[in-house]
């Protein structure tokens, strides 16, 4: 798998509106379901809230990754969102986020979620490759 595969340009927010974390999580929610990738907004967002209340999926750096593995999802996707205000996110470095990746597998995915986090992270760590998406 690659993260090409799943990265999904019809569900790109290159100007999110949500001024704050909870409405980040729901207007990228919205696309996902809009473009039906997901078919249930509630129970992908309660997947995606207990996964935020064990530990902020904001890494630092302005990135956010918020993902779940949830029976609401019908095809693995990530969502790539962009805020250009910066938005408190509960990020583990206390900055502002501006960079999103919310990654969406399907409950029987096994480790879908978890390469898709890897890949991203290993992208995200080259230089300069985080203020090109900026």
């Amino acid at each position: 798998m690659k993260i090409q595969d799943l990265l999904r340009k019809d569900v790109m927010l290159l100007d999110l509106q949500a001024t704050e974390k909870t409405a980040v999580i729901e207007e990228m929610i919205k696309s996902l379901v809009d473009h039906g990738y997901v078919t249930d907004f509630e129970t992908f967002k309660e997947g995606i809230l207990a996964r935020e209340a064990l530990t902020s999926t904001g890494l630092g750096d302005g990135i956010a990754m918020p993902h779940s593995k949830n029976s609401a999802v019908k095809e693995a996707t990530v969502l790539f969102a962009k805020s250009n205000k910066g938005v408190d996110y509960e990020s583990l470095d206390g900055q502002p986020t501006d960079l999103f990746f919310m990654i969406a597998a399907p409950e029987g995915a096994n480790d879908t979620h978890l390469a898709a986090l890897a890949e991203l992270s290993q992208y995200l760590m080259k230089d300069g490759f985080a203020d090109k998406l900026r």
